[in-house]
């Protein structure tokens, strides 16, 4: 399955004799080996029924960027122009993406849908794993070339605020959907949603106006590792930002700003079933403070009381300390103790918390404490009612529900 899934999924290499892209069929290995991310895209909710993720990269209409994306990578001869073009195209569709979500058009698909640029990304890379160029293209440089597009892709090469005085900027980032094994290869994230909402967004406030840069992260041991976070705040730094607001699902019901980010990572799988447990590694090349613990410096109070609805807004004060590390924590709603090893933040210790303590780490790193600094988590979102329906009108109100309501909590901000 792992040789065949890109293909069969992206459905545009492998092609009738006498198409226009049969010439293209032998630029892509189908053995080579895809991430145990890019095979779900095979797969279904029944037996012999559509693979789900290409199914809402139809949805979205993104199906011919995919198919124009596969042709075109076949006719890149020169590396360096193979390097810009991916992260051209990687940038293109997460424009796309974007315009799609704040479309003011009615759209035949919800336009507050994550899921498909999620999928079609996993398309897109697939492609590149599978690619077989016309030049040498050792392991490394490949590596690199798909970190290119997947960075692009996700918002990181068109994150320059607009030069505008006297506007305040937000820098935020949101999530991929996570947990998809199974019947679950439908979830969308809110989170990836909102920030699809707000990447670019000029929003008037009764302060003045706000102008955001969004990113949405991957939910990857490793792609932390590489720096992503780092990478996208670190940029936002350069352009002087009022606020970081670092946001991810949570809790059912209720949204959550969270006291406290923890240098610690739980062990729980990521989207490729990697685990990672321990402290929270560095990121090459960036100032990074070895606090244990990182306190928010959102204005929480103002959040709570702007009654934004229709959700709940509460401060989550609790935390975790290792008393003895790896085998008993302490967790309490306090202070942290002096000298102790974090074990979680409020918001855990996964990637959702990594987020806010690796964006913050940054942040004080770099002495910007006139920066304002946190994390939001947003209520869960749910699935389809119909087991096997990829959407239904519940689904997207709530959706849309969390999503705006981000909006009105980091105006407030």
């Amino acid at each position: 399955m792992a040789g065949l899934v890109g293909l069969t999924a992206l459905a545009l290499v492998v092609v009738a004799p006498g198409t226009a892209q049969a010439q293209d069929a032998n630029c892509y290995d189908t053995t080579a080996p895809l991430t145990v991310e890019e095979q779900r895209l095979d797969d279904t909710l029944v037996t012999g029924g559509p693979a789900v993720g290409p199914a809402l990269v139809k949805l979205a209409g993104f199906d011919g960027r995919v198919t124009e994306f596969t042709a075109k990578l076949c006719h890149q001869v020169v590396a360096r122009q193979a390097q810009q073009f991916v992260e051209r195209e990687g940038t293109a569709l997460w424009k796309a993406a974007v315009a799609r979500a704040q479309s003011t058009t009615p759209l035949a698909h919800d336009a507050y849908d994550d899921r498909p640029l999620y999928w079609a990304r996993l398309q897109l890379s697939s492609a590149l794993r599978q690619w077989k160029p016309r030049f040498s293209l050792p392991v490394n440089e490949r590596a690199k070339l798909i970190q290119k597009f997947d960075w692009a892709s996700r918002g990181l090469s068109d994150s320059a605020f607009p030069a505008k005085p006297g506007v305040r900027r937000i820098a935020v980032t949101g999530f991929d959907p996570f947990q998809l094994s199974g019947v679950n290869v439908r979830r969308a994230n809110p989170a990836g949603a909102a920030a699809l909402q707000l990447d670019g967004r000029e929003i008037s406030t009764p302060s003045g106006k706000v102008v955001l840069q969004a990113a949405v992260l991957p939910v990857l041991w490793g792609g932390f590792d590489e720096g992503i976070v780092e990478q996208f705040y670190g940029n936002a730094l350069a352009q002087k930002p009022d606020a970081f607001v670092t946001i991810s699902q949570g809790r059912p019901g209720r949204f959550d700003v969270e006291r406290w980010a923890a240098r610690w990572r739980g062990g729980f799988a990521d989207n490729n079933n990697v685990n990672s447990y321990g402290s929270v590694p560095n990121a090459a090349g960036w100032p990074q403070p070895a606090n244990e613990f990182i306190e928010t410096s959102l204005p929480f109070q103002k959040m709570i009381d702007a009654g934004t609805g229709p959700f709940a807004v509460n401060f989550n004060r609790a935390f975790c300390e290792w008393v003895v590390v790896g085998s008993q924590q302490s967790c309490r709603t306090d202070e942290p103790t002096p000298g102790r090893v974090a074990a979680s933040g409020g918001g855990g210790d996964y990637l959702s918390n990594e987020s806010m303590y690796r964006a913050n780490r940054l942040r004080i790193g770099y002495g910007a404490t006139n920066v304002l600094g946190g994390h939001l988590h947003t209520p869960v979102l749910g699935q389809p009612a119909d087991p096997v329906a990829l959407t239904d009108p519940a689904f997207e109100k709530q959706r849309r529900d969390i999503a705006d309501q981000v909006k009105a909590l980091v105006s407030v901000v």
